[in-house]
């Protein structure tokens, strides 16, 4: 048996565990909800997007929060859970198992993904039952594209965020250090239009705005791309996930520090 077939039996582990914790699950896919709710009802106007298109705030949320459920999958749950079974020493049995470490990391990176997919499904069903959003039709395989390079982007990188967090206890923490600003400045949670310049600075440095940009034109093409593609912000999400790769390779640890 080859290390991607172990890989993909462990899938079925993780989702055993991950559903053995009722109330973790419900709140993973009750947060997105939640905060798309919350602000469609603060805010009832319109916004410009990057593509020049003008669209009500309901259909903006709607892409901005499946930009998040991205994100909460496979960064924030593969950052946190991972550092928490590093320092239960799960990692370091997995080692001394015929096991290849590497499976069993692709493996929750798999699962993850999985839950990426319930999330997205889910929050593209409730904006549609309760927003009357138009689904990606013509630009569904730039959409579908998308939003796979953007979970093997953001997976890669909760690894390498991993690798940084000295202890479970700081997991959290350092996690949320490294997302929740960017959300807000890059315009998951708020639309930012006419920002400081510094702001579009850092923002563009770092790769939640591309992806947002690139989920954006995917999920609401604008009349000069049907097709969705956003070939240059995809490509930045690309080279940050390659660099949090080889940054995880290089640092991580399967063993607690204590």
């Amino acid at each position: 048996m080859n290390g991607v077939t172990m890989a993909v039996g462990q899938v079925r582990w993780h989702n055993k565990a991950f559903w053995r914790n009722p109330a973790s699950a419900f709140f993973t896919f009750a947060f997105p909800l939640m905060f798309l709710v919350i602000f469609t009802s603060i805010f009832n106007d319109t916004t410009t997007l990057p593509s020049g298109l003008t669209v009500n705030l309901s259909t903006y949320y709607t892409a901005s929060i499946l930009c998040f459920s991205v994100m909460t999958a496979c960064y924030t749950n593969v950052a946190i859970s991972v550092t928490f079974l590093r320092e239960e020493g799960v990692l370091k049995r997995v080692r001394g198992t015929p096991l290849p470490g590497w499976s069993y990391l692709l493996g929750k990176v798999l699962h993850s993904m999985v839950l990426m997919v319930i999330l997205v499904v889910i929050v593209g069903a409730f904006g549609r039952i309760f927003y009357d959003i138009s689904l990606p039709t013509r630009s569904l395989p730039a959409f579908i594209i998308t939003l796979l390079v953007g979970a093997a982007s953001f997976s890669a990188l909760g690894l390498a965020c991993c690798a940084l967090t000295p202890n479970a206890d700081a997991a959290p923490a350092v996690t949320n250090a490294t997302l929740l600003p960017l959300l807000f400045i890059s315009g998951v949670f708020v639309p930012v239009v006419n920002s400081p310049r510094w702001m579009q600075i850092v923002s563009g440095v770092f790769p939640v705005k591309h992806f947002l940009n690139a989920i954006l034109e995917s999920f609401i093409p604008p009349p000069g791309n049907q097709t969705g593609w956003r070939l240059g912000d995809l490509a930045i999400v690309l080279v940050w996930g390659v660099v949090g790769l080889a940054f995880a390779t290089r640092t991580f640890r399967w063993e607690p520090e204590r």
